[in-house]
């Protein structure tokens, strides 16, 4: 029996032998598309290529794309576990062409596959088409499919549209007949909502374009959209009715029930089906960057969480389980979804903060509403009020509620209980007093309470599709600006900072389809985070869609400045004492600026110990970690907290730097731990360089240091040489001070200068910022570890491809390095393959892509040059070329 990882295989290798470039999935929080909550379908990452917007440099693509439905209008929650084919998450296959191949291959290759390579039987299949598309209703009389079974559907279940505008085509959809024992009929027919004939996969014929006058006319680029579910087609090839009997669902059911001591099949198995869906859905969404809250999509991740752990309680699990689950998941799906290895300890360590809180929260509740039913008659509602009591004084949300009383056969008084909280809202803004201009302050508390927070997205990317909730000037709202006017403007989720926590707001840009604005600043407002504009090109308007990107390079030096602040934080405590605490901080691009609590002025020594503690750690190069607590379990850790800030239920705990230099294992030490919201590097050496500025009295008992990173540390000590050099040539005086100061400056830079060297090839080894790391793949059976970098130079490429060779043991590696725009390339062979595979060939075949000519060397070692680093993509598919002919 083909387990669903080999099904996975199976489907994305057939389209790689025709011709498809297979893709990664995409993070499931959305970069491209405003309006999703969750990515819901594997043509999400696609959406700009289809329209036009982007360009790749390949045309046929094929991916398995994770999705969640369970919040917005694609929320399949209360369904899951109940029936055979709901799921909050699920796994969707497809291929997809931009304008390449259409109808005539599309329906070929889903015919193909289903029947040849899935081996399905062709006389239990049928076809359903948009019913003015003759095309494709002929094209599958080709295939050898009967009249009779295909079938033509009028309505818009057979016609996909992006949206009321925009792209759109008719479907084709292959249905499979499980059998006249199981009730239903085909497709269009008055018992289609049946079980006998299911959906296994849809086609999706983009051919049209919508205009809001009600026109369609045909796209210049007609291309092909296609969707599978995976669980769906692996209960079918594994003989099953029910996806939560395919292999995959039905191990994470029985990891539950071991952990349990409870039947799988028993009367309590649907308790189990909950658990294993929701156990992916939660893993994957913490994963790809989404926490716990009370708002957007935290509070979907915190909703599946604790139905979930209801289910667990409903099973009588004693002891916290959800997180016991974790290695479970990682066997079956780690391979296929690397992301889930790498954070499993992150997502253990959520599941079972979230766990531990809310049994208390549950168990209250619980009795609560058990008291609440017994005053009420046996078939009653629970009245809207009861439920809000529940909800706001005791932490029992709503829909939980309504899960629990589901069971017993009854509802909630929605309308009293939305009345309820409106009452608390009026309640809130009245005794509401403001602060700063009043006019600003209202109309901000209005949005808030109609939109909710913004989602902050710039954890894990500097650009990302938002949608303008409203614009700001003066106090008033506006539904549009124009060229040269500014505003504020609110969008529902963003990839910008706002200032908070002594780190300044982002700068960036705003572009929509009929204007741009350059973002001058970004803004915390409560909850919300506001950017404030200069349009510079045509008009933005309210609800449009706009791109926002990042200040890269500004973002950057911000988060250097702010992770050696956490350094330099700690440094001043054990070279100071733990009296030492933050009472202010600037983090800006340029410099960072620390206030901390001290009586007297640092001696020239400390100052000393401080700089070369902080930048130890930096050459260190550990990696930032970052982890979501309790404030209390945050504070038994060591977390230090900022002076005077007032946290919430939940904290982020931002740690770095290890004590004993490893960075791994059960006995390692973290340097630096402090709560903190901003953004940081992803390794400590991402920081470069660290140097004060000095130290100075900022108020009584405080004291003020000012430090640059990175490369304003280097411009900084250049400059002091120089002026150093200066002094002596002005005084003509043979002071030994004075020269032996001057060459104790040259001989620090120097050595500097080597360490940063060094560095860049560290982090050109262990990945970072600086450098992508991606793992090395096969290639005609020979392991190939291909990668481009900046911050090395040709002549580092030598030894990085020896230390590469070392670690592959056998196999072929290129490495390319941007040298100011042109490019440097090495190649190397170990000394097993070199009779078959020479670094020669690999440099000779990658050098013209790079608008270079020849490269030579040995067979074992390599080298070239180009003038055009930015090609080095092609370059390395050039050389790749070359292991597949050999």
């Amino acid at each position: 029996m083909a387990s669903l990882n080999d099904i996975r295989s199976t489907f994305l290798d057939y389209f790689a032998r025709n011709g498809h470039q297979i893709v990664d999935s995409s993070p499931l929080v959305p970069r491209n598309d405003p309006t999703l909550m969750f990515v819901n379908s594997g043509m999400v990452q696609f959406k700009n290529v289809f329209t036009g917007l982007e360009q790749r440099d390949y045309t046929r693509a094929t991916s398995s794309q994770k999705c969640v439905r369970a919040g917005g209008k694609h929320n399949d929650l209360d369904n899951v576990g109940y029936t055979a084919r709901h799921h909050t998450f699920f796994e969707m296959l497809g291929n997809f062409s931009f304008g390449d191949y259409f109808k005539d291959d599309a329906i070929p290759y889903a015919w193909e596959l289903i029947t040849r390579e899935f081996g399905i039987d062709k006389t239990r299949l049928l076809a359903t088409v948009y019913h003015t598309d003759d095309e494709a209703f002929d094209i599958w009389k080709k295939l050898g499919v009967p009249e009779d079974r295909i079938i033509r559907i009028a309505t818009h279940d057979n016609f996909w549209q992006m949206g009321p505008t925009g792209p759109c085509g008719p479907c084709t959809e292959i249905f499979y007949d499980h059998g006249d024992h199981i009730w239903g009929g085909p497709p269009g027919s008055a018992e289609e909502d049946g079980d006998r004939f299911i959906e296994i996969w849809n086609i999706v014929f983009m051919q049209n374009e919508q205009f809001a006058d009600g026109a369609m006319v045909p796209l210049e680029m007609q291309s092909i959209d296609t969707g599978m579910g995976l669980e769906r087609i692996g209960a079918l090839l594994q003989g099953k009715h029910d996806n939560y009997d395919t292999d995959l669902m039905r191990s994470l059911i029985e990891a539950s029930a071991h952990a349990t001591s409870v039947d799988p099949d028993g009367p309590k198995n649907v308790h189990h089906r909950v658990i294993a869906d929701h156990l992916r859905s939660t893993a994957f969404l913490i994963a790809d960057g989404v926490m716990p809250s009370n708002e957007g999509r935290g509070y979907v991740l915190r909703r599946i969480m604790r139905r979930a752990m209801r289910h667990a309680h409903l099973l009588g699990a004693q002891d916290t389980l959800m997180h016991r689950l974790v290695p479970a998941l990682v066997g079956q799906m780690g391979q296929a979804y690397p992301e889930l290895g790498r954070a499993q300890a992150l997502i253990t360590e959520t599941l079972k903060l979230e766990e531990d809180r809310f049994r208390t929260t549950l168990d209250r509740g619980l009795r609560l509403l058990d008291d609440a039913l017994d005053t009420l008659p046996s078939d009653a509602d629970l009245p809207g009020k009861t439920a809000f009591k529940l909800y706001d004084t005791y932490g029992f949300p709503l829909d939980l509620t309504q899960d629990a009383l589901r069971e017993k056969g009854r509802g909630v008084d929605t309308d009293g209980f939305d009345a309820a909280m409106t009452a608390q809202k009026a309640k809130a803004r009245a005794a509401w007093s403001g602060s700063g201009e009043t006019a600003d302050a209202a109309i901000w508390f209005d949005l808030a309470e109609a939109h909710g927070a913004t989602e902050f997205l710039g954890y894990d990317t500097e650009k990302a599709e938002g949608q303008i909730q409203a614009l700001v000037r003066d106090g008033a709202a506006f539904e549009t600006t124009t060229s040269g006017e500014t505003a504020a403007i609110l969008l529902n989720q963003t990839p910008c900072y706002g200032e908070a926590g002594g780190q300044v707001g982002d700068t960036g840009t705003l572009k929509t389809d009929t204007g741009l604005a350059q973002i001058t600043d970004t803004k915390k407002i409560g909850d919300l985070i506001v950017h404030m504009v200069q349009v510079t090109e045509g008009e933005i308007a309210r609800d449009q869609a706009a791109e926002l990107q990042v200040d890269s390079a500004r973002r950057g030096m911000i988060r250097a400045n702010h992770s050696a602040t956490h350094l330099l934080h700690e440094a001043l405590r054990r070279a100071l004492g733990d009296h030492v605490a933050q009472r202010g901080s600037l983090n800006a691009p340029d410099r960072l600026r620390f206030d901390f609590s001290h009586a007297k002025a640092l001696s020239a020594a400390d100052l000393k110990q401080v700089e070369e503690e902080v930048n130890a750690f930096i050459r260190q190069n550990a990696a930032v970690e970052t982890r979501i607590m309790t404030p209390d379990a945050a504070r038994d850790l060591g977390a230090q907290a900022l002076f005077g800030e007032k946290y919430g239920d939940e904290v982020r705990v931002v740690s770095m730097g290890m004590l004993d230099g490893s960075g791994k294992g059960a006995d390692r030490q973290t340097y630096s731990i402090e709560l903190c919201g901003g953004t940081h590097v992803r390794q400590t050496g991402d920081i470069g360089l660290f140097v004060t500025l000095g130290d100075s009295a900022s108020s009584a008992g405080v004291r003020r240091i000012e430090a640059l990173t990175g490369a304003a540390a280097f411009d900084y000590l250049s400059t002091q040489e120089h002026r150093l050099a200066q002094v002596a040539l002005a005084l003509k005086s043979p002071a030994a001070e004075v020269v032996d100061r001057v060459a104790a400056l040259q001989k620090d830079r120097k050595n500097l200068s080597h360490e940063v060297v060094e560095l860049r090839k560290q982090l050109a080894l262990a990945g970072g910022s600086s450098a992508a790391d991606p793992e090395a793949r096969v290639v005609n059976g020979v392991a190939f570890h291909a990668q481009y970098l900046q911050g090395v130079t040709g002549k580092d490429l030598p030894g990085l491809i020896d230390a590469r060779k070392a670690r592959l043991g056998s196999g072929a590696v290129l490495l390319i390095a941007d040298t100011g725009g042109k490019a440097a390339v090495a190649a190397g062979v170990t000394d097993d393959l070199t009779g078959r595979i020479s670094a020669v060939d690999l440099v000779r075949a990658a050098v013209p892509e790079l608008g270079g000519k020849g490269g030579g060397g040995r067979p074992d070692m390599a080298q070239g040059g180009g003038a055009d680093a930015g090609n080095a993509e092609a370059a390395i598919k050039a050389a790749e070329a070359v292991l597949e002919k050999g």
